[in-house]
């Protein structure tokens, strides 16, 4: 970013549909603004919960057809991804900046806290830190169901998901043990998962990402797959753990707010490919229930 110090300097961030992505870019936008700057954030997600981040102007996300007008005001955009959203950036706007090496850094440090030194080190704003802004609104309190598991069963592609029985036995292991598990899931997912009320688990009808927020700031523990919603418990630092199909992946899109802990399936199967396939039938449910008895420990 030029004249980086410059605090008359008028930024967007734009965010690409993932709900993870989303909230990590925050970090940018929230660090931006604090050091000064006039900040506008084009999102879907964020604007769903633009009554979570007091103070940043957040807007919906960008049409096409409406890019180029919407962004020519602006002295630089920042954008995590070179074609996501907003596709060709580097060829529409004179001063992008597309932040996709650091997801790639040779770093042992989650994405919210490579951000975070991005704009340390880059940006030049030395108090930066991975906080991204995110507020509890009035009227609800932090973790008010301490025994209440909010279990994320399903992720943006089927390769980053467990297997479905196994989360329903882990849910039943849970209740065994005195805890309250309920599964988060869509509208259109729903269907899917109908069958687990027959077992006592939770499955509320949450709707909107605001409800959902609302619903997971008040519950005890989170517990899903590589999946944006653990980045959203994380941000409401809601102890998560999350369950990823290899420890590279795990390196870099860890949750990286809350206290938390990731769990990797066959991590000693002998290559990409097939950490990839098989991961969800190494990882069995007993091996998830040691690792949340662990974070209890942990967080306690």
């Amino acid at each position: 970013m030029q004249h980086a110090n410059d605090s008359a300097l008028n930024v967007a961030v734009t965010t690409s549909p993932a709900l993870g992505d989303s909230l990590l870019l925050m970090t940018v936008a929230r660090n931006l603004q604090l050091s000064g700057k006039t900040v506008t954030v084009f999102s879907q997600h964020m604007q769903a919960l633009r009554d979570w981040f007091p103070g940043i102007d957040i807007q919906p996300a960008l049409r096409d057809d409406e890019v180029d007008a919407r962004l020519r005001p602006f002295d630089t955009v920042i954008q995590l991804h070179a074609n996501r959203p907003v596709p060709r950036l580097e060829q529409r706007h004179p001063d992008v900046l597309v932040l996709e090496h650091l997801c790639r850094a040779p770093s042992t440090e989650p994405m919210a806290a490579r951000l975070a030194q991005f704009c340390r080190e880059s940006l030049r704003l030395h108090h930066a830190e991975p906080g991204n802004g995110l507020a509890v609104p009035a009227g609800l309190i932090h973790r008010k169901h301490p025994l209440r598991v909010a279990i994320h069963p399903t992720a943006s592609t089927p390769d980053k998901r467990w297997l479905a029985p196994r989360f329903v036995r882990l849910a039943l292991k849970l209740k065994a043990k005195g805890f309250e598990p309920h599964f988060i899931v869509t509208d259109d997912e729903r269907a899917d998962w109908e069958q687990v009320q027959q077992h006592g688990i939770g499955l509320p009808r949450l709707g909107t990402l605001d409800n959902v927020a609302a619903w997971l700031v008040e519950s005890g523990w989170f517990i899903g797959n590589d999946s944006g919603i653990g980045h959203l418990a994380s941000c409401l630092r809601v102890p998560t753990l999350s369950l990823f199909m290899r420890r590279g992946i795990a390196r870099t899109w860890r949750p990286g707010w809350g206290a938390g802990k990731v769990l990797v399936g066959g991590a000693w199967l002998p290559t990409g490919r097939l950490k990839e396939r098989g991961w969800k039938y190494a990882l069995s449910v007993n091996q998830v229930l040691r690792a949340f008895q662990q974070l209890q420990r942990e967080a306690a």
